[in-house]
């Protein structure tokens, strides 16, 4: 091999090793447009259609439906104290929205609004056993940060951690009956995997994980 071929093969393997990383560093973050928080059904109209969907249309939710939904999870409703639209025990807010779509994974952040990007693999079927999780539209996967849940006992963090991601998710099927999407509330299979892929710490554990998305008809 001449100098010029050599030269040329390591350049192209260069190419090669670079590509993966490149390819990891596309997913940039996302700015949410703002919430809409005029307009809904009624509460007690949502409380009596409220039901849970299993089947999903393969489509995206429009970036404003997004928001919206992410914001009636948890978001922050008192920008003055920075207090969300569910409660959590001595306002520790140590539940994480991880959202799974089909262009990558992202981390909803409540104070900007946005979507920190953290992988840019589809890990949606990661995310639960059921067919339907690769198919729909997001599917959120709740973290509860035990780091910030001071100096109780695993097994009572876990129970607290529980209770506060069950707030959230009926707000996020409130949200979805009143704009005609489909969820559900999953308990979840395969944890320590999908932990692993998600590069969570060893104080940061999944609690449950929601599907939404449209629904078929």
């Amino acid at each position: 091999m001449n100098s010029s071929s050599f030269q040329f093969a390591r350049l192209l393997l260069a190419a090669v090793l670079v590509l993966p990383a490149a390819a990891a560093q596309e997913l940039k973050p996302i700015d949410l447009p703002k919430p809409r928080t005029e307009g809904g059904k009624p509460l007690m109209q949502v409380l009596k259609e409220r039901a849970t969907g299993r089947e999903f249309r393969d489509e995206k939710l429009p970036p404003q439906v997004l928001s919206n939904l992410l914001w009636a999870a948890w978001g922050i409703n008192r920008p003055d104290s920075g207090r969300r639209t569910a409660p959590s025990a001595s306002n520790r807010q140590e539940i994480d929205i991880y959202v799974a779509t089909a262009d990558g994974l992202y981390l909803y952040d409540a104070k900007a609004h946005r979507l920190q990007p953290v992988l840019s693999d589809d890990i949606r079927a990661l995310t639960g056993s059921p067919p339907f999780v690769r198919e729909a539209a997001v599917n959120l996967v709740y973290v509860a940060d035990y780091a910030k849940m001071g100096k109780a006992a695993d097994q009572d963090k876990a129970v607290t951690a529980a209770a506060n991601t069950g707030f959230i998710g009926q707000n996020v099927y409130l949200f979805c009956t009143s704009e005609g999407l489909a969820t559900v509330f999953r308990g979840m299979a395969g944890r320590d995997e999908l932990a692993k892929t998600m590069k969570l710490r060893p104080d940061q554990k999944i609690t449950f994980s929601q599907t939404v998305g449209f629904p078929k008809k």
